[in-house]
């Protein structure tokens, strides 16, 4: 063992990976998953869908281009931990306003770099995501494999990043109102809603079905968002509710939740989907998308066939649901993330499509 090794991190199996820390130094226990962008680890950072998640990066240069102030998905980050091969401490770049460690510093989010990212990568691919500690050198191994398995990882994601009472983004002449559940909603989507002349009334995951009828929206979307969609049941039900009073739009978490509303089941994946080049077929129109995906979760294909929804895009990789829709109740939703720029703009269609949904629409 090299002596100018400083952090390591240890999986369940008992493997080890040494390396150099960066970021917040503190020991963590958190879900080890991969991601397969080339770009945008800031985003990545800053995604409240990676709450309790340690990612690991396949691109190998991270941390080059810096923080950008504009650029976050969140105020305040929740990632787990980061793990690359190479750290660029000194950014070059002319929107950057600080170095990736000292943001992860300031988030507490620890960080290692120097670990053979390819090799755990394989380990994921083979034995699925499971519990990593990330931890300093001179932990034993024996110590870090009780804590391993005495800790587990908390299944109360959503509840931590959802806001705690409802946030108003008004625009001038809107088109539209919305209410949009916010499990964990990435920046950007509110964005891409505000640029069409929408305004947004953000509510907490748990808002109960008349609260949201009190505020006579003329749509519902339901945000991405982390962790299990089994344990927001508060907004399984609020959709139900909801069914057939509005028009419904869902992205990630918002579709899995959707389909879990409409009787459907879902499943945890081996190593889900984490990236921005999943090739996804849209089965109404034949269409190719290049998507950005970022789920653990998927919705099981033979339990939609029980339900009133209907499968409209499917997975080219591993054939999993990717879209589901139900025409009678102007409900839809897709797994992947139209606002990421996948494409870039394969999938901005789907703005479109639920706005078309609200015109004329009579139950606001």
């Amino acid at each position: 063992m090299e002596m100018n090794y400083n952090r390591k991190i240890i999986l369940e199996d008992g493997s080890e990976y040494l390396g150099y820390g960066f970021g917040d130094r503190g020991d963590k226990v958190c879900e080890i998953v991969f991601n397969t962008s080339m770009v945008g680890y800031q985003e990545i950072l800053s995604d409240p869908s990676y709450t309790y998640q340690a990612v690991v990066m396949t691109y190998p240069l991270i941390g080059n281009y810096g923080i950008c102030e504009d650029d976050f998905e969140t105020d305040t980050p929740s990632i787990g931990a980061l793990i690359v091969r190479e750290y660029n401490d000194i950014p070059s770049n002319f929107r950057s306003f600080e170095s990736l460690s000292k943001t992860m510093e300031r988030y507490k989010i620890p960080g290692i770099y120097g670990v053979d990212t390819r090799q755990i990568t394989r380990s994921i691919r083979d034995f699925g995501s499971r519990k990593v500690l990330l931890t300093g050198i001179d932990t034993p191994k024996e110590a870090a494999m009780e804590i391993l398995a005495c800790t587990e990882i908390p299944k109360d994601a959503v509840s931590k990043v959802s806001p705690k009472h409802i946030l108003q983004y008004p625009v001038i002449n809107p088109q539209y109102h919305i209410v949009c559940i916010d499990c964990g909603m990435k920046k950007n989507i509110l964005r891409s809603f505000i640029q069409r002349g929408i305004s947004v009334s953000v509510l907490p995951y748990n808002t109960p079905a008349e609260t949201i009828k009190d505020l006579h929206p003329d749509g519902v979307f339901i945000s991405n968002g982390p962790g299990d969609p089994q344990d927001v049941p508060q907004t399984i039900q609020t959709i139900q509710n909801l069914i057939g009073e509005y028009p419904m739009f869902g992205i990630c978490l918002g579709h899995q939740i959707i389909s879990l509303a409409y009787g459907a089941k879902t499943y945890k994946l081996k190593f889900g989907h984490r990236g921005g080049n999943h090739p996804v077929k849209n089965l109404c129109t034949g269409k190719i998308e290049i998507t950005s995906q970022n789920h653990s979760y998927a919705v099981e294909k033979a339990s939609i066939q029980n339900t009133d929804l209907s499968i409209t895009h499917v997975n080219l990789l591993d054939h999993t649901v990717e879209g589901v829709a139900c025409v009678r109740d102007k409900v839809f939703s897709v797994q992947y993330h139209p606002e990421s720029a996948p494409g870039p703009q394969d999938s901005t269609y789907l703005f479109t499509q639920f706005i078309k949904l609200m015109e004329g629409n009579d139950n606001a």
